[in-house]
């Protein structure tokens, strides 16, 4: 059975980027745009992995990292963050708020894979 992966990206172009490249690597993909939607659409789905932005009109990715955490359903599954603004302090931030996965947009594609399957191999 395929992977599950939840795409949490608002922009349109980058949310097809990682759902076209994680499809053709044959997972499982759900996309999400708003990040309002996310939690409870990771409930529903139950990925193996969350791909997160961090950087979502409405709420912030830290903020749903945290909740995902807090939330037993949730807890163990991984998250790799992804972000436009990768400032000093910003991994350190963002992995403290519970992410396991950490990469800074632009994003090539074999760093990004290798994330993944770093995070999907560990929860066989």
């Amino acid at each position: 059975m395929a992977k599950r992966i939840l795409v949490v990206e608002d922009n349109d172009l980058n949310r097809k980027l990682f759902c076209d490249v994680l499809k053709s690597q044959g997972f499982a993909v759900e996309p999400v745009a708003d990040g309002l939607e996310a939690l409870d659409r990771a409930r529903e789905f139950v990925p193996n992995l969350i791909i997160m932005d961090i950087q979502l009109p409405n709420v912030s990715g830290l903020d749903l990292i945290e909740a995902a955490r807090r939330d037993a359903t949730l807890r163990s599954i991984p998250i790799l963050a992804v972000t436009a603004y990768a400032g000093k302090g910003d991994e350190e931030r963002i992995r403290d708020a519970g992410a396991e996965g950490y990469l800074a947009k632009p994003v090539s594609i074999g760093p990004f894979m290798a994330a993944v399957r770093g995070l999907v191999d560990r929860v066989a």
